[in-house]
C-alpha cells in the first residue's frame, strides 16, 4: 500500500541529527540502541504518516486518474485493515521515544500533531507543501533530541534545511495534480499560482535549503568531507530543477523519486565520512 523504500528521504536525516547532535552535545557516537530505536521510532512515524494519508485521501485518490491505482481506492485493502496499520505505527512510534528520553516523550504530541495534519492541509491551505516540509524536518530533530534529549540552533538549521528541501521537491511533484487540484476545489502551489511560477518558487525554497546546509558547516564541528557533500547535493538539487519544466513534466518522477532519494543519501554518508575522520 505504502512505498517503504519512500523512507530514504527523511531516515537518513534522522541519522544525521543523531550523529552530529551526539558529537556536538556528547561528544561522542550514539549508541548501538540509540540507533535502533532512533529507526524504529522513523519506521513507526513514516509507516503512520504515509498510511493515515492514504486513508484520508482514498476518495480523492479515487477520482485523480494517477491515483486511482493505489490499493484502498483499487480496492486491494481496506481501511479497517489500514486503520489497525495505522495503530501498531503510532505504538511503535511511542514505544520507541519512550525508550530514548524524556524530551522526546514530551515533544512527541508535536510530532504526531504534523504527522495527522499534514493530510487535510491541501483541503484549505496552499501552503501544504510547507507543512510536508516541518513534517520531515522533525526527522532530523528527532534523531538530535533522541539522541541528546536537548535541541541547540544547530539542530534548527538542520530542521529549516530538510524542510525547505522537502517542501521545493514536493511542490515538483504536486505540478503533475495542477489542473486535477484546480478542478476539484483543492490547494497546492502549483493549482493556485500556476506551474511555472510554482517551479520558480520551488527554486527559491531549495536555495534557502542549500544555504542552511551549508552553514552548518560553518557554526558545528563538520568539516571538508561535509562540506564536498552539501555542494554535491546543491548540484543535484540544480540538476533535478533542469529535469522539469512547465512545458514538460514528462521527468517529474525522476526528479522526485531518484535525485532525492541520491541527495538524502550523500549528504547522509558524506556527513558519516566527515565525523569518522
Amino acid at each position: 500500500m505504502i512505498k517503504f523504500e519512500h523512507t530514504v528521504f527523511a531516515l537518513p536525516f534522522a541519522y544525521f541529527g543523531m550523529i552530529l547532535g551526539s558529537h556536538v552535545v556528547l561528544g561522542h557516537w550514539p549508541s548501538l540502541t540509540t540507533w535502533i530505536w532512533i529507526t524504529l521510532a522513523m519506521v513507526g512515524a513514516r509507516s503512520a504518516a504515509m498510511s493515515l494519508n492514504r486513508v484520508i485521501d482514498w476518495k480523492i485518490d479515487k477520482g485523480n486518474p494517477r491515483t486511482a491505482g493505489r490499493a484502498i481506492p483499487a480496492g486491494l485493502v481496506s481501511r479497517v485493515e489500514v486503520s489497525i496499520f495505522i495503530i501498531v505505527s503510532f505504538v511503535l512510534l511511542f514505544v520507541a521515544a519512550f525508550q530514548l528520553n524524556i524530551l522526546a516523550v514530551y515533544l512527541l504530541p508535536v510530532a504526531v500533531f504534523f504527522l495527522v495534519i499534514y493530510s487535510y492541509t491541501k483541503r484549505f491551505t496552499w501552503a501544504c507543501h510547507l507543512i510536508l516540509g516541518m513534517t520531515i524536518g522533525i526527522a532530523p530533530l528527532g534523531g538530535w533530541v533522541g539522541a541528546t534529549g536537548t535541541l541547540s540552533w544547530d539542530a534548527l538549521f538542520l530542521f529549516i534545511a530538510v524542510a525547505l528541501w522537502t517542501a521545493g521537491f514536493d511542490v515538483i511533484y504536486a505540478t503533475q495534480d495542477a489542473e486535477y487540484d484546480r478542478e476539484h476545489g483543492l490547494n497546492s502551489i502549483p493549482s493556485r499560482f500556476g506551474i511555472k511560477r510554482a517551479l520558480l518558487m520551488a527554486k527559491g525554497f531549495h536555495i534557502i535549503s542549500f544555504s542552511a546546509f551549508l552553514t552548518l558547516f560553518f557554526i558545528t564541528e563538520l568539516g571538508w568531507l561535509y562540506f564536498i557533500g552539501v555542494l554535491i547535493a546543491g548540484g543535484i538539487m540544480v540538476y533535478e530543477h533542469s529535469l522539469v519544466k512547465a512545458d514538460d513534466l514528462s521527468k517529474v518522477d525522476v526528479a522526485f523519486f531518484t535525485m532525492n532519494g541520491i541527495l538524502s543519501m550523500v549528504l547522509f554518508v558524506f556527513t558519516l565520512g566527515d565525523m569518522f575522520i
